[in-house]
C-alpha cells in the first residue's frame, strides 16, 4: 500500500525544476493551443467589422497595423503558430513510432526553429511602424 503525505506549498511549487523536456513540450503545446483559440475570437471580431462596411474594415485594419504593440503581438502569434505546428508534427511522428528515442532533441529543434523564424520575421512585421 502506498502512502501519501502533504509536501507543503513551497515544496510543491518548486517541483517545476523536475520537469523534463517532454513535460515542457506538453505545457507549451497546451499554452500555444489556447493562445491560438483566443486569437481566433479576436480575428473574428476584426473580421466582423466588414459587415458594417468596407470602409470600417479598412480603417480598423489600418489603425491596428499602425500600432507598435500589435506588430509585436503579430510576431508572437507567428511564434506561437510555428511552435504549435512543429510540436504537433513531432507528436504525430512519436505516435507513429518514428524518433521515439529522440523526443527531447526534436522538442529542442522545434524551439530553435521557432526562435529562428521569429527573429527572421521581426524586420518584416515592424516595417513601416516607425
Amino acid at each position: 500500500m502506498s502512502q501519501s503525505y502533504n509536501r507543503g506549498f513551497i515544496e510543491d511549487f518548486g517541483r517545476w525544476r523536475e520537469f523534463t523536456a517532454g513535460m515542457w513540450a506538453w505545457i507549451f503545446h497546451k499554452f500555444t493551443g489556447w493562445v491560438l483559440v483566443g486569437y481566433l475570437f479576436t480575428h473574428i471580431a476584426v473580421l466582423s467589422t466588414a459587415t458594417v462596411g468596407t470602409g470600417v474594415y479598412t480603417e480598423t485594419l489600418q489603425s491596428l497595423e499602425s500600432l507598435f504593440v500589435v506588430r509585436v503581438l503579430e510576431v508572437g502569434l507567428l511564434s506561437v503558430a510555428v511552435f504549435h505546428i512543429l510540436n504537433g508534427v513531432r507528436l504525430l511522428m512519436v505516435d507513429l513510432g518514428v524518433g521515439l528515442e529522440a523526443q527531447d532533441k526534436s522538442f529542442y529543434a522545434a524551439l530553435i526553429v521557432t526562435g529562428l523564424i521569429a527573429i527572421a520575421s521581426v524586420p518584416t512585421f515592424l516595417e513601416g511602424v516607425f
